[in-house]
């Protein structure tokens, strides 16, 4: 549904850990897009005719993000479509590359991207991730780099959780 209504997208989370070598068990799949269309009820009537169900929150002025959508299949497949707010969010998904799943090709967000979007989350699970991610890529010099030129976009929290864990690293 995304595709068909032009409304960029990108895989994110543990799915897109797992396409860039990080295994972790995980019960949905998330998506993130910038585009508040997403957030419109008539959207997902397609979907919600087909016997799923749609829970869609809409962010308050302060939330960090625009709102979510949680698409409940009946067998309980999960689909969490994150909408964000900002600009460099946005140039994440723009930057994402197309992977094969399965039978489908999908843009899957690049791994400094994802470096990006773990640290803007700043959870505990999303500190674990970063570590694997610089101990499993051989390319990580180079997503370091990327990062610590995007570092500066981010709120305090997330650059101080940055800086906690390339010290650690070294």
């Amino acid at each position: 549904m995304l595709r068909r209504e032009g409304i960029d997208h990108a895989l994110i989370g543990a799915a897109a850990m797992a396409v860039h070598g990080i295994s972790r068990a995980t019960i949905d799949i998330d998506l993130l897009t910038v585009d508040v269309r997403a957030l419109e009820a008539s959207l997902w009537t397609p979907f919600e005719a087909r016997g799923n169900v749609v829970r869609l929150i809409k962010g308050d002025f302060d939330d960090p993000l625009a709102g979510s959508v949680r698409l409940t299949e009946p067998g309980g497949s999960v689909v969490d479509v994150v909408v964000g707010r900002y600009e460099w969010q946005n140039e994440i998904v723009r930057s994402s590359e197309p992977s094969p799943i399965d039978d489908v090709e999908i843009p899957v967000v690049r791994p400094a991207g994802l470096v990006v979007l773990k640290l803007f989350a700043g959870g505990p699970k999303d500190a674990w991730d970063v570590t694997a991610l610089a101990e499993a890529r051989e390319d990580w010099p180079r997503i370091r780099g990327e990062v610590d030129s995007s570092i500066d976009r981010l709120p305090a929290d997330s650059r101080r959780l940055w800086a906690r864990l390339c010290a650690r690293s070294e």
